[in-house]
C-alpha cells in the first residue's frame, strides 16, 4: 500500500498536480486568471478559488479549520482534495440566536449539495472518501454563545456541532483568549462547559485561547484536546502560536497539534519573503522532535472557499489587540483575500499533494503522511465524538 501511494503521488507531480493540474480548459483559464491577479497583489481579486482535481488523491485529508463564504462554488468542494473541511460554522462572539442560524445554514447547505454530507462520526468521514464526496465539519470558534446556559452545549452537539474554542482572541464568561491582557484561565463556568463537551461528544479546541487556559483544559479534559490551527512559537513567535509547553501538554493527553499553513503564523523574525512550503514543514519537523513520533500532528489551512470579506469596524472604537499580521502586511501582501496570504507552495487545497509528496522527500514515511492528513484527527475523533 506504501508502494502504491507513493507511486501515485509521484505520478500526480509529473502530471502536473501539484502545479496543479486541472479539470478542463475553461476551468484551467479562471484559476490562472486568479493566481496571477494575486501575484501581482491586485486589489479586488476575490480569491477562494481552487484547483479542482481530475483525479484524488489516496489520502483522507482533514482540514480542521477554514471558513466558506455564500459565493463559493460548493457543487465542486468535494475535488479540490479535502475530504473533510472544519468548517467555521459562524462567527465568533456571537449570541446564541445567531450561532444557531449560522448552524442550521450548513445542514441546509448539505440538502443542496448531494456532493457534501454533515460529518457526525468517523464513519462519515471515511464513507465520503469512499463514494469521493466532501463532508463538512462544523466547528465554533469561540464559546460566547454559550452565555450561562450550559444546556445549549448538549443542544448544539445534537444539532451537528463537533469541535469548539472556548475563547476566541478576547477574553469570556468561559476563559481569557490569547490576545488579551489578561491570563487568567478557566472560570467555573468554563470548567463546567469542558466537562459537558467531555459528556456530550465536543472535541475541545484549544487555539485562540489564553495559554492558562489553554493548559487547564488540557488538564481537566478526559479526553484529548487539538490545536486546530497554531504554530510553535519557539520558530514563528506571534501572539497567535504556542510555546512548547502548551504543545507538550497537548500531546502527552493524546492530542493533536495541527499545524497552519496561514503566512503570518509561519513568518519567521526579521524575515521579509513569503514563507515557503519547507520552513512549513519545519514546523511540522519540531513537533515531531518533541513527540519523537507524528502521532500528534495534524494539517491545517485557515483557507477559504468563497470570498473572504472585509473586516466590519466598529464606528464606536474596541479593544486594541496585538497586530499579529503587521509584519506580512508590511513585506508580503495585506490583501486578506489573496492567496498569498497562505504559505508559497501551499495556497490551494489541491497543493496537498505537493505537501505529501515534500514530506515523503523529507525522509517522512507514508504512514506518517497518512496519520499527519487525517488518521491523527480521526483517532480524537473517535475518541471524542459519541
Amino acid at each position: 500500500m506504501s508502494t502504491n501511494r507513493r507511486d501515485f503521488l509521484t505520478k500526480l507531480a509529473l502530471a502536473g498536480v501539484g502545479a496543479p493540474a486541472l479539470a478542463n480548459a475553461a476551468t484551467a483559464t479562471s484559476m490562472l486568471e486568479a493566481q496571477t491577479d494575486a501575484s501581482v497583489g491586485k486589489q479586488g481579486n476575490s480569491g477562494g478559488r481552487h484547483t479542482v482535481l481530475e483525479q484524488d488523491h489516496p489520502y483522507i485529508f482533514i482540514d480542521p479549520c477554514m471558513q466558506i463564504w455564500p459565493d463559493a462554488d460548493l457543487g465542486v468542494a468535494h475535488r479540490h482534495g479535502v475530504t473533510a473541511y472544519g468548517v467555521t460554522a459562524w462567527d465568533p462572539q456571537v449570541d446564541a440566536e445567531t450561532a444557531l442560524e449560522g448552524l442550521m445554514y450548513w445542514h441546509w447547505a448539505v440538502r443542496q449539495h448531494p456532493n457534501l454530507v454533515l460529518i457526525e462520526t468517523t464513519d462519515d468521514i471515511s464513507q465520503a472518501k469512499r463514494d469521493g464526496k466532501a463532508g463538512l465539519l462544523l466547528a465554533a470558534q469561540g464559546g460566547d454563545w454559550v452565555g450561562r446556559e450550559l444546556h445549549r452545549v448538549e443542544a448544539f452537539q445534537r444539532l451537528g456541532l463537533r469541535m469548539m474554542l472556548l475563547a476566541y482572541n478576547a477574553s469570556n464568561q468561559l476563559c481569557d483568549g490569547c490576545l488579551d491582557r489578561t491570563d487568567g484561565g478557566l472560570t467555573r463556568l468554563g470548567e463546567l462547559v469542558v466537562d459537558e463537551c467531555n459528556r456530550v461528544g465536543i472535541v475541545l479546541d484549544c487555539t485562540h485561547t489564553g495559554k492558562r487556559a489553554t493548559l487547564e483544559i488540557i488538564e481537566r479534559s478526559k479526553h484529548p484536546c487539538v490545536f486546530s490551527h497554531s504554530n510553535p512559537n519557539v520558530i514563528a513567535p506571534n501572539p497567535r502560536n504556542i510555546d512548547d509547553e502548551q504543545i507538550e501538554a497537548c500531546i502527552s493527553h493524546g492530542g493533536v497539534i495541527a499545524l497552519v499553513s496561514w503566512g503570518p503564523l509561519v513568518m519567521r523574525p526579521n524575515t521579509t519573503h513569503r514563507p515557503t512550503l519547507d520552513e512549513f514543514i519545519e514546523l511540522i519537523d519540531h513537533v515531531a522532535q518533541m513527540a519523537g513520533n507524528t502521532d500528534h500532528i495534524g494539517i491545517s489551512t485557515d483557507m477559504s472557499l468563497g470570498t473572504y470579506p472585509d473586516h466590519e469596524s466598529d464606528p464606536w472604537g474596541g479593544p486594541v489587540f496585538p497586530n499579529i499580521t503587521e509584519q506580512y502586511d508590511r513585506y508580503v501582501t495585506d490583501d486578506i483575500r489573496s492567496p498569498m496570504r497562505n504559505i508559497d507552495g501551499f495556497s490551494d487545497f489541491a497543493e496537498i499533494v505537493s505537501v505529501a509528496e515534500r514530506l515523503l522527500a523529507k525522509g517522512y514515511s507514508d504512514l506518517d503522511v497518512q496519520k499527519m492528513l487525517g488518521e491523527n484527527l480521526l483517532r480524537v475523533f473517535g475518541e471524542v465524538w459519541r
